[in-house]
Protein backbone atom coordinates (compact mmCIF):
# COMPACT_ATOMS: atom_id res chain seq x y z
CA UNK A 1 0.00 0.00 0.00
CA UNK A 2 1.01 3.64 -0.33
CA UNK A 3 2.72 5.51 2.49
CA UNK A 4 -0.33 7.21 4.02
CA UNK A 5 -2.68 4.25 3.47
CA UNK A 6 -0.23 1.91 5.19
CA UNK A 7 0.10 4.17 8.25
CA UNK A 8 -3.61 4.93 8.59
CA UNK A 9 -4.47 1.23 8.37
CA UNK A 10 -1.61 -0.03 10.52
CA UNK A 11 -2.98 -2.96 12.53
CA UNK A 12 -3.07 -2.91 16.31
CA UNK A 13 -0.90 -5.44 18.14
CA UNK A 14 -4.09 -6.51 19.96
CA UNK A 15 -7.70 -5.78 18.91
CA UNK A 16 -9.36 -2.98 20.87
CA UNK A 17 -11.98 -4.33 23.25
CA UNK A 18 -14.57 -1.85 21.96
CA UNK A 19 -13.59 -1.76 18.30
CA UNK A 20 -12.25 1.80 18.39
CA UNK A 21 -10.76 2.83 15.04
CA UNK A 22 -8.37 5.20 16.86
CA UNK A 23 -6.09 3.50 19.35
CA UNK A 24 -6.97 4.73 22.87
CA UNK A 25 -4.73 6.44 25.41
CA UNK A 26 -3.56 4.14 28.19
CA UNK A 27 -2.74 6.55 31.00
CA UNK A 28 -2.22 3.80 33.57
CA UNK A 29 1.10 3.09 35.22
CA UNK A 30 0.84 -0.62 36.10
CA UNK A 31 -0.46 -3.75 34.35
CA UNK A 32 -2.13 -6.71 36.11
CA UNK A 33 -1.18 -10.37 35.57
CA UNK A 34 -3.25 -13.51 36.25
CA UNK A 35 -0.62 -15.19 38.44
CA UNK A 36 2.92 -14.95 39.82
CA UNK A 37 4.56 -16.99 37.07
CA UNK A 38 2.99 -14.81 34.36
CA UNK A 39 4.39 -11.59 35.81
CA UNK A 40 7.78 -13.21 36.43
CA UNK A 41 7.92 -14.42 32.82
CA UNK A 42 7.05 -10.91 31.61
CA UNK A 43 9.84 -9.35 33.66
CA UNK A 44 12.29 -11.96 32.35
CA UNK A 45 11.31 -10.97 28.81
CA UNK A 46 10.06 -14.44 27.93
CA UNK A 47 6.63 -13.19 26.86
CA UNK A 48 5.59 -9.97 25.16
CA UNK A 49 3.70 -8.04 27.81
CA UNK A 50 3.59 -4.58 29.36
CA UNK A 51 4.78 -4.49 32.97
CA UNK A 52 5.28 -0.84 33.89
CA UNK A 53 4.58 2.32 31.87
CA UNK A 54 8.14 3.65 32.15
CA UNK A 55 9.29 0.55 30.27
CA UNK A 56 6.46 0.14 27.74
CA UNK A 57 2.89 1.22 27.14
CA UNK A 58 0.22 0.05 24.63
CA UNK A 59 -0.37 3.54 23.18
CA UNK A 60 3.36 4.08 22.75
CA UNK A 61 3.73 0.62 21.21
CA UNK A 62 1.00 1.49 18.69
CA UNK A 63 2.88 4.65 17.73
CA UNK A 64 6.07 2.63 17.31
CA UNK A 65 4.17 0.27 14.98
CA UNK A 66 3.18 3.22 12.79
CA UNK A 67 6.80 4.37 12.55
CA UNK A 68 7.84 0.83 11.66
CA UNK A 69 5.23 0.80 8.89
CA UNK A 70 6.50 4.15 7.60
CA UNK A 71 10.21 3.31 7.73
CA UNK A 72 10.37 -0.44 7.16
CA UNK A 73 12.62 -0.77 10.23
CA UNK A 74 13.02 -3.89 12.32
CA UNK A 75 12.45 -2.02 15.58
CA UNK A 76 11.49 1.47 16.73
CA UNK A 77 12.02 2.89 20.21
CA UNK A 78 9.96 5.96 21.16
CA UNK A 79 11.31 8.38 23.75
CA UNK A 80 10.50 11.71 25.37
CA UNK A 81 12.43 13.91 22.91
CA UNK A 82 14.86 13.92 20.03
CA UNK A 83 17.71 14.58 22.45
CA UNK A 84 16.61 11.56 24.48
CA UNK A 85 16.88 9.49 21.30
CA UNK A 86 20.43 10.76 20.69
CA UNK A 87 21.56 10.32 24.29
CA UNK A 88 20.07 6.82 24.62
CA UNK A 89 21.73 5.73 21.39
CA UNK A 90 25.21 6.72 22.48
CA UNK A 91 24.75 5.67 26.09
CA UNK A 92 24.10 2.21 24.65
CA UNK A 93 27.17 1.95 22.41
CA UNK A 94 29.83 4.35 23.77
CA UNK A 95 32.27 3.63 26.59
CA UNK A 96 35.21 5.29 28.35
CA UNK A 97 38.16 5.35 26.00
CA UNK A 98 36.17 5.10 22.78
CA UNK A 99 35.67 7.79 20.16
CA UNK A 100 32.90 8.93 17.85
CA UNK A 101 33.73 10.24 14.38
CA UNK A 102 31.25 12.99 13.63
CA UNK A 103 30.41 15.95 11.47
CA UNK A 104 30.88 19.20 13.44
CA UNK A 105 27.84 20.65 11.65
CA UNK A 106 25.37 19.74 14.37
CA UNK A 107 22.29 21.05 16.14
CA UNK A 108 23.43 23.01 19.20
CA UNK A 109 22.38 20.54 21.88
CA UNK A 110 23.78 17.57 19.96
CA UNK A 111 27.13 19.38 19.73
CA UNK A 112 26.94 20.15 23.46
CA UNK A 113 25.98 16.56 24.35
CA UNK A 114 29.02 15.26 22.51
CA UNK A 115 31.55 17.84 23.67
CA UNK A 116 30.33 18.51 27.21
CA UNK A 117 28.34 15.52 28.43
CA UNK A 118 29.92 12.49 26.76
CA UNK A 119 33.47 13.83 26.99
CA UNK A 120 33.11 13.99 30.78
CA UNK A 121 32.76 10.20 30.72
CA UNK A 122 35.91 9.66 28.69
CA UNK A 123 34.39 9.59 25.19
CA UNK A 124 36.38 11.44 22.54
CA UNK A 125 34.61 13.26 19.70
CA UNK A 126 36.57 13.47 16.46
CA UNK A 127 35.11 16.10 14.16
CA UNK A 128 35.78 15.56 10.46
CA UNK A 129 34.90 17.17 7.15
CA UNK A 130 32.16 14.84 5.89
CA UNK A 131 32.85 16.00 2.34
CA UNK A 132 36.27 14.32 2.63
CA UNK A 133 35.97 10.53 2.84
CA UNK A 134 39.74 10.15 3.23
CA UNK A 135 39.61 12.34 6.33
CA UNK A 136 36.80 10.19 7.73
CA UNK A 137 38.77 7.00 7.11
CA UNK A 138 41.90 8.47 8.72
CA UNK A 139 39.98 9.45 11.88
CA UNK A 140 38.75 5.89 12.49
CA UNK A 141 40.75 3.54 14.72
CA UNK A 142 40.16 0.44 16.85
CA UNK A 143 38.43 2.54 19.53
CA UNK A 144 35.86 4.17 17.20
CA UNK A 145 32.33 3.09 18.07
CA UNK A 146 30.29 4.91 15.39
CA UNK A 147 30.04 7.57 12.72
CA UNK A 148 27.43 10.30 13.23
CA UNK A 149 26.05 13.10 11.08
CA UNK A 150 22.85 14.94 10.24
CA UNK A 151 21.09 14.11 6.97
CA UNK A 152 20.83 17.78 6.04
CA UNK A 153 22.78 19.88 8.50
CA UNK A 154 20.83 22.40 10.53
CA UNK A 155 21.15 25.29 9.77
CA UNK A 156 24.02 24.91 7.27
CA UNK A 157 22.03 22.95 4.64
CA UNK A 158 24.91 20.57 3.81
CA UNK A 159 24.61 16.91 2.72
CA UNK A 160 27.29 14.25 3.06
CA UNK A 161 27.85 11.54 0.46
CA UNK A 162 26.43 8.80 2.65
CA UNK A 163 26.79 5.92 0.16
CA UNK A 164 30.53 6.62 -0.11
CA UNK A 165 30.89 6.96 3.65
CA UNK A 166 28.96 3.70 4.07
CA UNK A 167 31.58 1.83 2.04
CA UNK A 168 34.31 2.94 4.45
CA UNK A 169 32.23 2.10 7.51
CA UNK A 170 31.43 -1.39 6.25
CA UNK A 171 35.14 -2.03 5.73
CA UNK A 172 35.85 -0.80 9.26
CA UNK A 173 32.82 -2.63 10.71
CA UNK A 174 31.26 0.52 12.15
CA UNK A 175 27.62 1.67 12.23
CA UNK A 176 26.35 4.76 10.47
CA UNK A 177 24.05 6.74 12.77
CA UNK A 178 22.27 9.73 11.23
CA UNK A 179 19.83 12.31 12.54
CA UNK A 180 17.24 12.38 9.73
CA UNK A 181 14.77 14.77 11.38
CA UNK A 182 14.75 17.20 8.44
CA UNK A 183 13.35 14.70 5.91
CA UNK A 184 10.58 12.24 6.91
CA UNK A 185 10.16 8.68 5.66
CA UNK A 186 7.67 9.63 2.94
CA UNK A 187 10.49 11.46 1.15
CA UNK A 188 13.59 9.48 2.12
CA UNK A 189 14.64 5.84 2.52
CA UNK A 190 17.57 5.64 4.94
CA UNK A 191 18.45 2.09 3.92
CA UNK A 192 19.13 3.22 0.35
CA UNK A 193 22.17 5.26 1.45
CA UNK A 194 23.56 2.82 4.02
CA UNK A 195 22.20 4.26 7.27
CA UNK A 196 22.00 1.70 10.08
CA UNK A 197 20.32 3.79 12.79
CA UNK A 198 18.07 6.80 12.27
CA UNK A 199 17.47 9.29 15.04
CA UNK A 200 14.40 11.49 14.60
CA UNK A 201 12.94 14.30 16.65
CA UNK A 202 9.24 13.50 16.26
CA UNK A 203 8.50 16.90 17.80
CA UNK A 204 8.97 18.17 14.27
CA UNK A 205 7.05 16.77 11.25
CA UNK A 206 5.60 13.76 13.04
CA UNK A 207 3.82 15.49 15.90
CA UNK A 208 1.28 17.11 13.59
CA UNK A 209 2.01 20.77 14.15
CA UNK A 210 4.16 20.94 17.30
CA UNK A 211 1.58 19.23 19.49
CA UNK A 212 4.14 17.39 21.64
CA UNK A 213 7.78 16.57 22.32
CA UNK A 214 9.10 13.20 21.22
CA UNK A 215 11.87 11.25 19.55
CA UNK A 216 12.45 7.84 18.01
CA UNK A 217 15.40 5.54 17.42
CA UNK A 218 14.85 3.61 14.19
CA UNK A 219 16.89 0.40 13.92
CA UNK A 220 17.17 -1.39 10.56
CA UNK A 221 19.18 -4.30 12.06
CA UNK A 222 21.70 -3.82 9.25
CA UNK A 223 24.76 -3.75 11.49
CA UNK A 224 26.33 -6.64 13.39
CA UNK A 225 26.49 -5.23 16.91
CA UNK A 226 28.76 -8.04 18.02
CA UNK A 227 31.46 -5.80 16.49
CA UNK A 228 30.78 -3.15 19.15
CA UNK A 229 32.83 -3.67 22.31
CA UNK A 230 30.00 -2.43 24.54
CA UNK A 231 27.38 -4.72 22.98
CA UNK A 232 29.41 -7.85 22.16
CA UNK A 233 28.20 -9.59 25.33
CA UNK A 234 24.59 -8.36 24.98
CA UNK A 235 22.17 -11.20 24.12
CA UNK A 236 20.90 -11.48 20.54
CA UNK A 237 17.17 -11.94 20.99
CA UNK A 238 14.77 -13.13 18.32
CA UNK A 239 13.33 -10.23 16.34
CA UNK A 240 15.46 -7.55 18.01
CA UNK A 241 19.08 -6.49 17.64
CA UNK A 242 21.61 -6.36 20.45
CA UNK A 243 21.47 -2.58 20.16
CA UNK A 244 17.70 -2.35 20.58
CA UNK A 245 17.72 -4.96 23.35
CA UNK A 246 20.35 -2.97 25.28
CA UNK A 247 18.21 0.15 25.12
CA UNK A 248 14.96 -1.64 25.98
CA UNK A 249 16.36 -3.74 28.81
CA UNK A 250 18.81 -1.30 30.39
CA UNK A 251 19.17 2.25 29.09
CA UNK A 252 15.46 3.14 28.98
CA UNK A 253 14.82 1.60 32.38
CA UNK A 254 17.75 3.34 34.02
CA UNK A 255 17.44 6.79 32.44
CA UNK A 256 13.63 6.96 32.44
CA UNK A 257 13.06 9.14 29.36
CA UNK A 258 10.12 7.15 28.03
CA UNK A 259 7.46 8.69 25.81
CA UNK A 260 4.14 9.43 27.50
CA UNK A 261 0.93 7.81 26.29
CA UNK A 262 -0.64 11.21 25.56
CA UNK A 263 2.31 12.15 23.37
CA UNK A 264 2.14 8.81 21.56
CA UNK A 265 -1.58 9.35 20.87
CA UNK A 266 -0.98 12.83 19.41
CA UNK A 267 1.98 11.68 17.36
CA UNK A 268 0.09 8.66 16.02
CA UNK A 269 -2.50 11.11 14.68
CA UNK A 270 0.34 13.23 13.32
CA UNK A 271 1.73 10.24 11.44
CA UNK A 272 -1.57 9.87 9.59
CA UNK A 273 -1.34 13.38 8.11
CA UNK A 274 2.46 13.49 7.77
CA UNK A 275 2.64 13.02 4.00
CA UNK A 276 0.07 15.67 3.04
CA UNK A 277 1.56 18.24 5.44
CA UNK A 278 5.08 17.52 4.21
CA UNK A 279 4.08 17.95 0.58
CA UNK A 280 2.48 21.33 1.30
CA UNK A 281 5.25 22.63 3.56
CA UNK A 282 8.19 21.49 1.43
CA UNK A 283 6.52 22.71 -1.76
CA UNK A 284 6.08 26.17 -0.30
CA UNK A 285 9.63 26.17 1.07
CA UNK A 286 11.05 25.41 -2.39
CA UNK A 287 9.03 28.20 -4.01
CA UNK A 288 10.16 30.68 -1.35
CA UNK A 289 13.78 29.59 -1.68
CA UNK A 290 13.60 30.04 -5.45
CA UNK A 291 12.01 33.47 -5.13
CA UNK A 292 14.39 34.91 -2.53
CA UNK A 293 17.49 33.47 -4.18
CA UNK A 294 16.94 36.29 -6.73
CA UNK A 295 16.21 39.03 -4.20
CA UNK A 296 18.74 41.90 -4.36
CA UNK A 297 18.98 42.23 -0.56
CA UNK A 298 19.62 38.51 0.08
CA UNK A 299 23.26 37.42 -0.10
CA UNK A 300 22.53 33.69 -0.21
CA UNK A 301 19.67 31.21 0.16
CA UNK A 302 20.24 27.74 1.58
CA UNK A 303 18.03 25.02 0.11
CA UNK A 304 19.53 21.88 -1.37
CA UNK A 305 17.26 21.68 -4.43
CA UNK A 306 18.38 25.06 -5.75
CA UNK A 307 20.73 25.09 -8.74
CA UNK A 308 23.10 27.20 -6.66
CA UNK A 309 23.44 24.56 -3.93
CA UNK A 310 26.65 22.49 -4.08
CA UNK A 311 24.57 19.60 -2.72
CA UNK A 312 21.88 19.59 -5.40
CA UNK A 313 23.10 16.38 -7.06
CA UNK A 314 23.05 14.46 -3.76
CA UNK A 315 19.74 16.04 -2.80
CA UNK A 316 18.08 15.00 -6.06
CA UNK A 317 19.47 11.47 -5.71
CA UNK A 318 18.47 10.92 -2.08
CA UNK A 319 15.09 12.58 -1.74
CA UNK A 320 11.69 12.08 -3.34
CA UNK A 321 10.29 15.50 -4.27
CA UNK A 322 11.30 18.59 -2.34
CA UNK A 323 13.99 18.30 0.35
CA UNK A 324 12.18 19.64 3.37
CA UNK A 325 10.41 22.69 4.74
CA UNK A 326 13.46 24.53 6.06
CA UNK A 327 15.43 27.14 4.17
CA UNK A 328 17.88 29.84 5.22
CA UNK A 329 18.79 33.30 4.03
CA UNK A 330 22.05 35.14 4.58
CA UNK A 331 22.10 38.92 4.84
CA UNK A 332 25.08 41.23 5.25
CA UNK A 333 25.06 41.65 9.03
CA UNK A 334 23.53 40.51 12.31
CA UNK A 335 21.83 43.92 12.56
CA UNK A 336 20.08 43.31 9.24
CA UNK A 337 18.93 39.90 10.46
CA UNK A 338 17.36 41.48 13.54
CA UNK A 339 15.75 44.21 11.42
CA UNK A 340 14.13 41.65 9.12
CA UNK A 341 13.00 39.35 11.92
CA UNK A 342 11.48 42.21 13.90
CA UNK A 343 9.45 43.27 10.84
CA UNK A 344 7.89 39.86 10.20
CA UNK A 345 4.12 39.81 10.68
CA UNK A 346 3.08 36.31 9.56
CA UNK A 347 6.17 34.28 10.42
CA UNK A 348 6.66 33.86 14.17
CA UNK A 349 9.93 34.49 16.00
CA UNK A 350 10.30 31.14 17.71
CA UNK A 351 12.49 28.07 17.91
CA UNK A 352 11.29 24.73 16.55
CA UNK A 353 10.89 23.20 13.13
CA UNK A 354 7.87 22.17 11.06
CA UNK A 355 5.12 23.65 13.18
CA UNK A 356 1.93 24.38 11.24
CA UNK A 357 3.00 28.01 11.64
CA UNK A 358 6.02 29.45 9.84
CA UNK A 359 8.87 30.18 12.26
CA UNK A 360 11.97 32.34 11.95
CA UNK A 361 15.04 32.36 14.17
CA UNK A 362 18.56 33.78 14.25
CA UNK A 363 20.51 30.65 15.30
CA UNK A 364 23.80 32.35 16.24
CA UNK A 365 22.20 34.50 18.95
CA UNK A 366 19.75 31.88 20.24
CA UNK A 367 20.40 28.16 19.75
CA UNK A 368 24.18 28.70 19.79
CA UNK A 369 24.27 31.69 22.18
CA UNK A 370 26.20 29.72 24.83
CA UNK A 371 28.93 28.68 22.41
CA UNK A 372 32.35 30.28 22.50
CA UNK A 373 33.58 31.94 19.27
CA UNK A 374 35.81 28.91 18.71
CA UNK A 375 32.89 26.51 19.12
CA UNK A 376 30.77 28.57 16.71
CA UNK A 377 33.59 28.45 14.19
CA UNK A 378 33.90 24.66 14.55
CA UNK A 379 30.14 24.23 14.21
CA UNK A 380 30.02 26.53 11.18
CA UNK A 381 27.70 29.13 12.71
CA UNK A 382 27.79 32.73 11.53
CA UNK A 383 25.70 35.72 12.56
CA UNK A 384 24.30 36.68 9.16
CA UNK A 385 21.88 33.74 8.80
CA UNK A 386 18.13 33.52 9.44
CA UNK A 387 16.50 30.09 9.47
CA UNK A 388 12.92 29.72 8.27
CA UNK A 389 10.73 26.73 9.04
CA UNK A 390 7.81 26.88 6.61
CA UNK A 391 4.33 26.07 7.87
CA UNK A 392 0.97 25.63 6.20
CA UNK A 393 0.26 29.26 5.36
CA UNK A 394 -0.28 30.34 1.77
CA UNK A 395 2.82 30.93 -0.34
CA UNK A 396 1.79 34.44 -1.42
CA UNK A 397 1.24 35.54 2.19
CA UNK A 398 4.65 34.28 3.27
CA UNK A 399 6.36 35.78 0.24
CA UNK A 400 4.79 39.17 0.91
CA UNK A 401 5.68 38.98 4.62
CA UNK A 402 9.38 38.32 3.99
CA UNK A 403 9.49 40.89 1.17
CA UNK A 404 8.07 43.65 3.33
CA UNK A 405 10.51 42.73 6.11
CA UNK A 406 13.44 42.98 3.72
CA UNK A 407 12.36 46.50 2.75
CA UNK A 408 13.63 47.71 6.14
CA UNK A 409 17.31 47.09 5.29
Amino acid sequence: MSFSTDIINCEYQKPDAHGSITFPIYRNTAFEFPNSEAIAAAFRGEVAAHTYARISNPTVANFEQKVKAASGAQSVIALASGMAAISHTFMAIAYAGCNIVSSPRLFGNTFSFFKSTLSAFGVEIRFVDTNNVEEIAAAIDEHTCAFFAELITNPHMEIANFPEISKILKEKQLPMIVDTTLIPWCAFDARSVGIDIEIVSTTKYVSGGATSLGGVIVDYDSFDWAQNKRLAATPKMKGISRFAFKIRSEIMRNLGASMSSDTAYLQSLGMETLHVRYERMSGTAYRLAQHFSKHPKVANVGYTKLETSPYKTLSDAFFKGNPGAMFTINLTSKKDCYTVMDALKVARRATNLFDNKTLAIHPESTIYCGFTPEMKKTAGIDDTLIRFSVGLEDFEDLKHDIEQALEGI
